[in-house]
């Protein structure tokens, strides 16, 4: 055997240094963090999605549900829950809770029951979470319980206005006069204004027309 063939196999059988292995070693982790910091970038851009979806849901269903009650407001008074006077079909407040109270039409009835198509609403704002309660009588009392769902939560704000016959916009309602009498407390606005500050988005406003 030659003094080449030996040479050549003992290249061949030569295995990788310490410095190649570590070489090799050095440059598969550095590819493995890359890998690890995208796909975990991915998944967290993915959670912000969904995080913002969400909150996208929740305003849209927030202002369907406030629309969908105001739009069909009745002008029906109901009975103070101690039986002394009556509340208006339509009243709110810019400094007492609930900030808006109702009576509205269209309350579906699937299993047939027997209860009256109208029904009570009132909308808390506390602690930047929006509350829409309801009663399962038109006329409750203080036994009452109300229905409580969250509608909309992480809001800065919530605001009502109300625009009377000449097209003046109101801040609360029944709009203040010397006298109010049973009249009054049926009367609606033409339209109402709601504007939601929110945390993500700044403020939405919705105009509802309200049919006289």
């Amino acid at each position: 055997m030659t003094h080449r063939t030996q040479g050549a196999r003992a290249v061949a059988i030569r295995g990788f240094t310490l410095l190649e292995l570590l070489v090799a070693m050095f440059i598969a982790a550095v590819i493995f963090a890359m890998g690890y910091c995208t796909i975990n970038q991915s998944v967290k851009n993915r959670i912000e999605l969904q995080e913002q979806q969400a909150k996208m849901l929740e305003l849209q269903t927030a202002m369907r549900v406030l629309e969908q009650d105001f739009v069909q407001l009745a002008p029906r008074p109901v009975r103070q829950p101690v039986g002394n006077g009556y509340q208006p079909a339509l009243m709110s407040s810019t400094t007492t809770q609930p900030m808006v109270a109702l009576t509205r039409g269209g309350w579906t009835n699937p299993a047939g029951l027997q209860r009256p198509a109208l029904q009570r609403v009132a909308y808390y704002f506390e602690n930047g979470t929006l509350r829409r309660e309801y009663w399962t009588v038109l006329d409750a009392t203080q036994t009452s319980t109300a229905v409580k769902r969250d509608v909309m939560t992480h809001l800065k704000s919530v605001q009502l206005r109300f625009m009377d016959v000449s097209r003046v916009w109101q801040p609360q309602w029944p709009v203040l006069t010397n006298t109010v009498g049973v009249s009054d407390l049926r009367t609606r606005p033409i339209a109402v204004e709601i504007t939601l500050e929110t945390e993500d988005w700044g403020k939405i406003m919705r105009v509802i027309e309200i049919a006289g």
